[in-house]
This record gives C-alpha cells, structure tokens and sequence, in this order.
C-alpha cells in the first residue's frame, strides 16, 4: 500500500466496500483518475456521480444524498474542498448535521509542482470552526483504510484530510485497534514528546531516531483525528513531559498545534512548554515534495534539528 499513495489506497479501498455496500455513493469533482476512483466508476457506475468541475455543487448534492441515507463519499483536492466549498461545508454538513464524509485529497504540500493555489496549508484551520465537524488525517496508508472503514455508518459529517504522495512511510505493520477520537502511542510517554497528524507522523517517527544519538529520548503521539481531540491522552502527556512539540504539513496558525493549545487553556491544565513547528504565515516555494519538506523543516532531519535547537532556547530560558 505505501507504493499505493494516500488518493489510490482511498479509492482502492472506497470501491472494496462500495462492492459489498451499494449504500455507499462516491462523489467527484471532476477527478476520478486523480482521486483515485478511475476503477469505481468503472465497476460501480451506479454508485459514482461526477458533479464536474463544481465543488460546491459537490457538497451540495452530496448532503441531499446523504439526507436520502446514504452513505455518501465526496472528494476534491484540499483547498477547494475547505476553501471554495467552505459555506456548504458550514450549513449543509454542520448546520444541517448531513453525515458527509468529504475527502481532501493532496493536503498539505503534497501537490508539489501545481502550486500555492493547491497546498492544503490552511484547510484545518477553516475546517475546525465548523461545529460538529470531525476532523481525521490518517497517518499512513493503513490508516487510510481504517478511517475509511470507521466512517461507513458514521452518523457525524466528517473531513478526512490525506496527506503524503506516492510510497507513504509505513508505521504501521501488524493489526491496531484504531478508534475515532482516540489518538494512538507510537511509542510510550517520554520527557520529551512530538504530536502530529497525517504523514508528518513518520517524519517525527525518524526524528526520534536522530534525537537518540544526540541523546534526546522523544516519543510520538499521533493525533490522527483533530477534532475531537484525545483529551486523556493530552491530560497524560501534561503530567508526565517536560516539553510538547506539535508538528503540522499546515499553517502554524489555526492547526493542530492551535486545537491543543485551546483546549490546555480551556481546560485550565498545567502543562509543560508546548511548541508548534508548521508553515510559517506565509506563500511557500514551490518545488517536489520532498524538496518543500526540507525547505520547511518538516522532514526528519528538519524536524530533529528544530526539536534540538527550541529544546536549547527552553533549557537556557529556564536557567535565567
């Protein structure tokens, strides 16, 4: 599956249970063969429906579908999904309360050479002020096939953000219990410990192996589902850590790093220094993957230096 990609495990996976469930209905925005459901409008034209190039459109009709009781799948890349379709999101999925799962393909800085117009870099921060709004960006393919299976029956309107291009990092490689709302311990709590979603999991995963040699004992929390966020595991991780490291593929304001801030706050917990590392409030250079990751510091060398370099700031801070 890692040589899949995050768009063609959805699709592969969306038609293995649209075949045994024909409740199931896959919306598309103009992008079968991008969104990974070239196979499913093949074999299941009756359940496949192509808006064309309307996103709005696409929600729209996707919550009357879902008002009908089906279980509606609708997919567009990212920004339009969050952005263009934002108002339709707000009344048709949260208002109304329609159990859509809208699917955002290529978030992040994943689509690469196409650009700014199509970074997902802010879609969580617009997503997660929409009430009853469930937000879960999968950490690896695996996941993808969890969430998506997780989400058939779901009666809450959900975003599933996908990150990550063509052969994702594996974390996971036997059987785990994977749960909506509850965030899982790739490693056990330690003094140090990263939080992050979607593919940005693995990089942290490495990092860790880096900040061994330079000995940093960091652990990895993902946080695969950003809203609701696992408040036990975040009320475990402020008892037992001398510092929190939120790492995000999006824009520092509005993300995960924001959401788990609000809710210490909210939730009036002491809690150790907590430091985001994502986007800068800025347009970013363009390039391939991997090059955008290490422009930004979200590989696993770029993460590892960062964590090394605030951990430094925090320690001379506490010795003022």
């Amino acid at each position: 599956m890692a040589r899949l990609g995050p768009r063609a495990t959805y699709g592969q996976t969306l038609t293995t249970l649209a075949g045994a469930d024909r409740n199931i209905i896959a919306i598309s925005a103009d992008l079968g063969r991008s969104s990974g459901l070239d196979r499913f409008s093949r074999e299941l034209p009756d359940q496949f429906v192509n808006v064309g190039i309307a996103e709005q459109t696409m929600v729209g009709c996707a919550a009357g579908l879902a008002r009908m009781g089906f279980d509606v799948f609708a997919s567009t890349f990212a920004p339009f999904a969050s952005m263009r379709a934002s108002e339709q999101v707000r009344m048709n999925m949260g208002y109304m309360r329609e159990p859509v799962k809208l699917v955002a393909l290529g978030s992040g800085l994943s689509m690469a050479y196409l650009g700014n117009s199509h970074f997902g870099l802010e879609d969580v921060a617009v997503m997660r002020t929409v009430p009853g709004l469930t937000i879960i960006s999968p950490a690896d393919c695996v996941e993808i096939q969890k969430t998506l299976y997780a989400c058939v029956g779901y009666g809450q309107p959900v975003y599933m953000r996908l990150t990550g291009a063509s052969s994702t990092p594996i974390i996971y490689t036997s059987d785990y219990v994977f749960e909506i709302g509850r965030a899982v311990w790739l490693t056990p709590v330690r003094k140090i410990m990263l939080i992050s979603s979607g593919t940005t999991v693995a990089h942290c995963l490495r990092a860790t192996e880096t900040l061994a040699q330079m000995d940093i004992e960091a652990g990895v929390l993902n946080m695969h589902t950003i809203k609701p966020l696992d408040e036990n595991a975040l009320e475990k991780i402020a008892q037992e850590t001398d510092a929190i490291f939120v790492i995000e593929e999006h824009k520092v304001a509005g993300g995960l790093g924001s959401a788990i801030l609000e809710y210490y706050n909210a939730a009036s917990i002491s809690c150790p220094p907590i430091i985001l590392h994502g986007i800068a409030d800025r347009f970013v250079e363009t390039g391939d993957y991997a090059f955008m990751l290490k422009q930004n510091r979200l590989d696993a060398e770029g993460i590892a230096g960062f964590v090394r370099e605030r951990l430094g700031a925090v320690v001379s801070a506490d010795e003022r």
